[in-house]
């Protein structure tokens, strides 16, 4: 019964990506049961998901579950992407100098700036008025 899995975590800004890689056809299924097409309403987003899998050439060698959760499509997206990559290289070890020339294990650490007081958003400051 135990069947082999890889489990890795993906971050971009609030999104947080849970991703679980286990031996298939490449189905992939994202919150328990919508395909990407119809979970991401942007092609753009369905690319930067299989990005990983097609750098190292895996693309239907798995099926991916992916729970993710927090901040906006795009994030998550690029959680999904972060967690495909790290759960790859926990499969095989060998295929980290590739996604990491790439660029995709590296955890993209850019937040939003809090709001500061006396100002209208982060750096915005009120409008002046001489009179």
């Amino acid at each position: 019964m135990s069947e082999e899995r890889w489990h890795a975590v993906g971050k971009r800004k609030t999104a947080v990506a849970r991703v679980w890689l286990k031996p298939g056809t490449g189905k992939i299924v994202i919150n328990k049961n919508m395909p990407p097409e119809e979970y991401f309403d942007r092609i753009t987003s369905l690319i930067k998901i299989r990005q990983p899998l097609t750098l190292t050439n895996t693309q239907n060698k798995f099926d991916i579950y992916v729970n993710v959760r927090g901040g906006g499509k795009s994030a998550q997206a690029e959680a999904i992407r972060h967690g495909i990559a790290r759960a790859l290289v926990v499969y095989d070890e060998s295929l980290r100098p590739t996604l990491k020339k790439a660029g995709l294990l590296t955890r993209d650490a850019r937040m939003v700036e809090r709001k500061k007081y006396g100002r209208h958003k982060a750096r915005r400051s009120h409008q002046f008025s001489k009179r």
